[in-house]
């Protein structure tokens, strides 16, 4: 692990660079470089592989952790953070560059090099919740039962699954849509299965109701949003929703997507809200 410090003035920050990003696009991690060099003193880090990662994270000191990476270093970071029980007295910065990059940008970080440095350099912290399974994983984003690959949407958008409509989900839709394809495109969804899904201890839908998807996602104020597309023969079956700080799935062997990871095969696998769990920079507003 290659590390250049410099100091140009006294913030303290720690960058991590993410081998994958150094492979698949140098010039942004180039750029994203200077500018948080130019605009703070900082620590670079050149990792190699996960375990030299880690041990970057943990040796930070006071330093403030800048990743730069795509989705999955995101996810890294955060749950490396959580399993050292550092993540809520920690604020993680992020400057996203690689390929898939939506997860980023669903929770308000710029995915250009220049504004997404500058961000991290004069931006606010926003606290946002986190869905924590029992198994310590964590989901920044969505989950996606089952976890059909993400398609590419056309001109580098998001792909839109189905919305709510209900004013509660507003503010999660945009981590929902960096997981759900949009209708019309070529994944192929594998038939239904038998699931029951818990909110709270109320059951939303049970082994007997044959069901397309499942989606969970932090809806804000300590409560994730849940949506369950039963199976339907003809027309399309209405979704079924909820909120709650529990969710627990569990029926036939399943697999699921948490953000850029696919887990599993579970017989049953429990979420839990954690409200205001962790600290992101993003652009400050006005």
């Amino acid at each position: 692990m290659t590390e250049v410090a410099t100091s140009p003035t006294s913030e303290q920050l720690l960058v991590v660079v993410d081998p994958v990003a150094r492979r698949t696009d140098g010039e942004s991690v180039r750029i994203a470089k200077d500018v948080l060099s130019a605009g703070a003193a900082t620590k670079v880090c050149l990792p190699e592989g996960p375990e030299e990662f880690a041990r970057a994270l943990a040796r930070r000191g006071s330093r403030r952790p800048v990743v730069v990476g795509d989705d999955r270093a995101l996810l890294r970071a955060v749950s490396l953070l959580h399993r050292q029980r550092e993540l809520a007295g920690c604020v993680l910065s992020v400057v996203p560059v690689g390929g898939a990059l939506s997860l980023a940008g669903s929770l308000g970080v710029p995915t250009g090099a220049v504004a997404a440095a500058r961000a991290v350099l004069e931006g606010v912290e926003r606290r946002l919740d986190l869905l924590v399974d029992d198994s310590d994983g964590v989901v920044l984003g969505a989950l996606r039962i089952p976890p059909v690959r993400e398609p590419a949407a056309p001109n580098g958008a998001t792909a839109v699954g189905p919305g709510a409509g209900r004013p509660w989900l507003r503010t999660c839709q945009s981590l929902i849509r960096t997981l759900v394809p949009a209708r019309g495109t070529s994944s192929t969804l594998p038939g239904p299965s038998r699931l029951r899904v818990e909110v709270d201890g109320t059951t939303l839908v049970d082994l007997d109701q044959p069901v397309e998807r499942v989606w969970v996602a932090p809806g804000g104020a300590g409560v994730a949003a849940v949506e369950v597309r039963p199976a339907s023969v003809g027309a399309e079956a209405s979704p079924l929703l909820a909120e709650g700080r529990t969710v627990t799935v569990s029926g036939a062997h399943f697999r699921y997507r948490a953000d850029a990871e696919v887990s599993g095969p579970v017989r049953t696998r429990t979420w839990v809200v954690r409200e205001g769990a962790w600290g992101l920079t993003v652009p400050a507003v006005g």
